[in-house]
């Protein structure tokens, strides 16, 4: 098979290039960075096509400070449409075309005229289930700021429209597109790998009191509100929630008016800390209002730290709820508060989530098990092509 890749900047998908490569199926992959930031992917530089005329200025002006959202809207969508210019003369024919969503629509309408397949990965919930669910959450808490560049939301539902298939990450995604009126069969689920060789439980919780931990973007998208307000009813004599992320800007002004007491805002840690942080919590909560699969979830069940998690995380696909810990509904404060309450209540049950967590770990698929799926994706789809 020989398959092409085009991808904004890195995300998983030299994960998959790799993957690719090892079982010779990879012509080639696009990005918008530059080789001196993909030569350290591990691919050799023949397989890498670069663009980074528009990208790589966005993200530099963007580091100074200068950059602000109308900005780069501008130099997003220039970035996309240039991108896909560009492969769209780049790639002659392969049998298929992994596009993040976002990119190759003009060069996978192309390559499908000449027999090639157009495959749609996309990270997220469906574009336009996403706008409306954030939208939603800043009028919820007054805050004034677009979530989405609406030519960003015509052109992602033109790619849905025109690719052969839409790959997602998890069953929480892959609900949002059929929500949205996409055919399930047009809908395939292949789970990110996990990597977790760094992550291993190095500490114990302690006995005297009650950890509890976030770690992701402190944001409204992570559904951080929720988590204080029902941390807040939390009882407990030594509580202790920390926060380990960057603040989003979306809710800088929001946290004045959340409860904070005996919450710790640790602003980002590195990986060694979070190892650290995840092995000495009792749970850690993810009430996320929006997101494909955060593989944070695997990393904290490989510390053995048992997951509170919204329906919206893609937690169901990497542990079983009341197992290895729980899934809860979206934008409910006393749920969670019920969930991190029995655990606080009861050290046995915690104990065995956390035994529970370090078990499910080792069925957890990796990057191999995710190429592996790709490739059997990618030998039906083609070869149902052919004559």
């Amino acid at each position: 098979m020989r398959i092409v890749q085009a991808v904004f900047g890195v995300f998983h998908h030299f994960e998959l290039a790799r993957e690719l490569h090892r079982r010779g199926h990879l012509q080639k992959i696009y990005s918008t960075w530059p080789w001196l930031r993909l030569k350290r992917e591990g691919l050799p530089h023949d397989k890498v096509g670069t663009f980074p005329w528009i990208h790589l200025p966005d993200y530099q002006l963007a580091k100074t400070g200068w950059s602000n959202v109308w900005l780069n809207d501008q130099l997003s969508y220039a970035n996309a449409l240039a991108f896909d210019w560009w492969t769209d003369r780049q790639i002659r024919e392969c049998d298929a075309l992994i596009a993040i969503s976002g990119a190759g629509l003009k060069t996978g309408r192309r390559l499908q005229r000449i027999g090639g397949r157009f495959i749609c990965d996309r990270g997220s919930s469906h574009q336009r289930y996403q706008e409306r669910i954030v939208a939603e959450e800043y009028r919820r808490w007054e805050v004034e700021r677009p979530v989405t560049d609406i030519r960003d939301i015509v052109r992602e539902e033109e790619i849905y429209s025109a690719a052969d298939l839409i790959t997602v990450p998890s069953s929480f995604a892959a609900r949002s597109f059929v929500e949205m009126g996409i055919p399930q069969e047009k809908i395939r689920t292949i789970p990110y790998g996990v990597r977790l060789e760094n992550f291993r439980r190095v500490g114990e919780p302690p006995q005297d009191r009650f950890e509890v931990l976030f770690a992701g973007s402190v944001g409204l998208r992570k559904g951080v509100p929720y988590l204080l307000e029902a941390f807040s009813q939390l009882r407990h004599p030594k509580k202790r929630l920390r926060l380990a992320g960057a603040i989003h800007p979306d809710i800088q002004h929001v946290l004045a008016r959340l409860p904070m007491e005996n919450v710790e805002v640790l602003g980002a840690v590195p990986q060694t800390r979070l190892v650290e942080l995840m092995s000495t919590s009792h749970v850690m909560v993810l009430p996320s209002i929006e997101e494909g699969l955060a593989l944070v979830q695997g990393q904290a069940l490989a510390c053995g730290c048992p997951v509170i998690a919204s329906t919206q995380t893609g937690g169901e696909d990497l542990f079983d709820d009341r197992v290895e810990g729980f899934i809860v509904p979206l934008r409910d404060a006393a749920a969670l508060t019920d969930r991190m309450q029995q655990l606080a209540d009861d050290p046995a049950q915690q104990q065995r989530m956390s035994e529970a967590a370090l078990k499910r770990v080792q069925l957890l698929g990796g990057w191999k098990d995710y190429g592996d799926r790709w490739e059997q994706l990618l030998t039906e789809l083609i070869g149902s092509s052919r004559p």
